[in-house]
């Protein structure tokens, strides 16, 4: 890997090299992207399984787009039963976690009788995309659906994509129903994304869609936003690894390699005050490259956007770090609690040797679907919050408005807006 001795110079030329890998980078993506929406938007059905045909190669057709029991039973069959309980396991987990993610709707009183609160409604109808095809992916599954469920979404729908025989992968539909999927639909990409945007004949329009997907979904998600809402435009994976002289190396190049996997456009970083522990995670990086498969694909990946960074100081890595707003955060410090502390962006943020990024994407529970290429500034991981509605609550009676109306009125006039002013004044008439 590159290591780089991190000066302002060399950390603002690294920051403009990973803001290469944004949706905004795709022009000819998203013209696709569009016509593809347009035609779903004004054809419905019959555009959606012509575009199944087309890319996925799948025919299927308003009997067979929708998963059946028939199809539900059989992928059980098919799964090996020990998997099937480790899912359970995972959900029961996932579930816990997000269950203290709840909010209850509140009240409260005043003196003079007005009640303010707040109330807290699941959306009616929420929408998950998985991606599929030749990949299966059920963690995804589980992450998307579960807290959806604990939110009290009474209509949860999933699209993914088929296979070429036109059937979804057997793992996928046990994850799914086992979460909770109400419905699942065989359709993948930027059509699937359109058809939970804006209906058709058969896959019903949610009102938000969440879940990530390769760039075609990702820039369709974005140019959906507002037909209904979404939970972020997800990009490539990342990690960061913030360390000191104590880490293990062996660890710390095998967790920076784990992201890398992902994809050729995936960012794996090391930050650190050690000369020789950058020095050992390279020497021990390159040689796990000569034993893990999808070596080419890591090695495409630490080529674009992997790097070592050496600073000076702990304050100057941890000022780094916070930059890059990295989705997953590894802290293998002398003193991790105390410098996660300091750390005020990142998605997830693993604490310790043991606490490695697989732990978080499988089994801990908190959710893995995270901001993503500096997002972490301003976006959460998907949560209980994400499937729910909150609406505002007034109420007041003449005595509690009585105190308040000529401050309302003279506030809306500074504004011009007579008829603000004139609906408070209206109620006070009588004393005038």
């Amino acid at each position: 890997m590159r290591t780089i001795k991190l000066t302002e110079e060399a950390f603002d030329g690294m920051v403009k090299n990973m803001l290469k890998r944004s949706t905004d980078s795709y022009p000819q993506q998203e013209k696709q992207v569009a016509e593809i929406l347009d035609t779903i938007k004004n054809e419905g059905d019959a555009a959606l399984f012509d575009y199944t045909k087309r890319f996925d190669g799948a025919e299927i057709n308003a009997d067979t787009i929708r998963v059946t029991p028939k199809e539900e039973r059989e992928a059980y069959d098919a799964v090996d039963p020990e998997m099937i309980g480790i899912v359970r396991r995972a959900i029961k987990r996932i579930r816990a976690f997000h269950e203290n993610q709840k909010e209850k709707s509140w009240f409260m009183t005043e003196d003079n009788g007005m009640v303010l609160g707040q109330r807290i409604t699941p959306l009616a109808v929420a929408g998950v995309y998985v991606p599929g095809g030749k990949a299966v992916y059920p963690s995804t599954v589980l992450m998307n659906i579960v807290p959806a469920q604990v939110a009290g979404v009474p209509r949860i729908i999933m699209c993914t994509p088929p296979g070429k025989d036109g059937k979804v992968a057997p793992m996928t539909l046990v994850a799914a129903k086992e979460a909770g999927a109400d419905e699942i639909y065989k359709v993948g990409g930027a059509q699937a994304i359109a058809a939970m945007a804006y209906g058709t004949e058969s896959v019903p329009k949610v009102d938000k869609i969440t879940g990530p997907g390769n760039i075609y979904v990702a820039l369709a998600k974005r140019a959906v936003y507002g037909h209904v809402s979404i939970d972020s435009v997800a990009g490539p994976s990342e990690i960061t690894v913030l360390a000191d002289e104590t880490a293990n190396a062996h660890y710390v190049a095998a967790d920076l390699l784990s992201q890398a996997e992902h994809d050729q456009l995936a960012s794996a970083i090391l930050v650190t005050t050690s000369s020789k522990l950058a020095e050992d995670v390279s020497r021990e990086v390159d040689a796990y490259l000569q034993k893990l498969s999808r070596r080419e694909i890591m090695e495409a990946s630490l080529e674009n956007f992997g790097y070592i960074l050496v600073t000076d100081t702990m304050e100057d890595a941890v000022r780094a770090v916070n930059e890059i707003a990295p989705e997953h955060l590894e802290i293998e410090t002398r003193d991790p609690f105390l410098m996660m502390t300091k750390i005020k962006n990142a998605g997830a943020i693993f604490i310790g040797p043991y606490s490695s990024e697989p732990l978080g994407d499988y089994f801990a529970g908190p959710n893995h679907v995270l901001p993503t290429n500096g997002t972490a500034k301003f976006f959460s991981a998907l949560s209980v919050d994400d499937f729910v509605k909150k609406s505002s609550i007034i109420y007041a009676s003449r005595e509690a408005l009585d105190p308040l109306h000529k401050d309302i009125i003279a506030f809306a006039e500074s504004e011009q807006l007579t008829a603000h002013a004139n609906s408070v004044r209206v109620r006070f008439e009588d004393e005038n």
